[in-house]
């Protein structure tokens, strides 16, 4: 995730406040980790220090004091940039479900057993998924966010079998 990016679009529509790019940024990106307000400030501060956003004023609306940020020129022009660009694939395998199956295999345990167990575990979220994304009121971003989950989650589901798959033929082999 590219949080400066990501509050560089986000003001992009009109100057906002720290409070409110945090609350955009977790309705915006359903599913994604929520930004936590330290983060975003941290950010702010940084982005103001590279010439990416300027104050464009403090207010005080019967709390603390809120310190409204708009996009700069050069803002503009860096976000629009990240924008164009093209995320490269992961270049490494990563991920729990496939270090624990290997860890697994490698200290005798049964990896099988924990592959039916994921494999529950992802059915029971893709049905979840599913349910919410059919809501009537769902925005198009938690759709999208949806199936994206939906997509990944399959993609473990066909890897899984084809590992249980695997398992069986190499037990196959070492029996003969």
């Amino acid at each position: 995730m590219s949080t400066p990016q990501i509050l560089l679009a986000l003001l992009a529509e009109r100057p906002k406040h720290g409070y409110e790019l945090k609350r955009e940024h977790d309705e915006r990106l359903p599913g994604a980790k929520p930004l936590p307000y330290g983060q975003v400030y941290s950010t702010l501060q940084r982005l103001e220090r590279d010439g990416f956003v300027a104050v464009a004023e403090v207010t005080r609306e019967g709390g603390p004091e809120r310190t409204v940020y708009e996009l700069t020129p050069e803002g503009d022009a860096r976000m629009r940039a990240w924008l164009a660009e093209t995320e490269p694939p992961a270049p490494y395998v990563t991920g729990a479900l496939f270090t624990r199956v290997v860890m697994a295999l490698v200290v005798g345990g049964d990896a099988r057993a924990g592959l039916d167990r994921q494999r529950a575990a992802h059915l029971d979220r893709m049905r979840e998924l599913t349910r919410d994304k059919t809501a009537p009121e769902t925005s198009a971003a938690r759709i999208l966010a949806a199936d994206y989950a939906l997509f990944h989650l399959d993609a473990d589901l066909r890897w899984m079998e084809l590992a249980l798959q695997r398992m069986a033929d190499l037990t196959k082999e070492i029996s003969r």
